[in-house]
């Protein structure tokens, strides 16, 4: 049995010369750098960015919405735990149903006195 070879031609090919990342110019040409050079000290200064407030931080109204987002969190990972258990507790008692017994169910009584 033959085996089968896809058929190439060499304009399908092109191989492409690797160049480190470190290297910025090509190799054997050396220029110095055209900008200058900025200390650190200005590049990590923001105040530029800055933009005055028309009103003062209102942190009473910051923390209660802060305390708001807490609570939904809370809540919500509650329910989504109730329903969790809720749901495994149903599929424990499809499952006793199905396999054909007859005491699935937990029936609560109350004594007569």
């Amino acid at each position: 049995m033959k085996t089968q070879r896809p058929i190439t031609s060499d304009e399908e090919h092109v191989v492409l010369k690797f160049r480190p990342r470190t290297s910025a110019q090509p190799p054997g040409k050396h220029q110095e750098p055209t900008r200058p050079v900025r200390p650190a000290s200005v590049a990590n200064d923001l105040s530029r960015y800055e933009k005055p407030r028309e009103e003062p931080d209102d942190f009473r109204q910051r923390m209660l919405a802060n305390v708001a987002a807490f609570a939904f969190t809370v809540a919500l990972t509650a329910i989504g735990i109730w329903l969790a258990v809720s749901i495994a507790d149903l599929r424990k008692t499809q499952d006793c149903v199905l396999m054909g017994r007859r005491d699935c169910a937990k029936i609560s009584v109350m004594p007569r006195s």
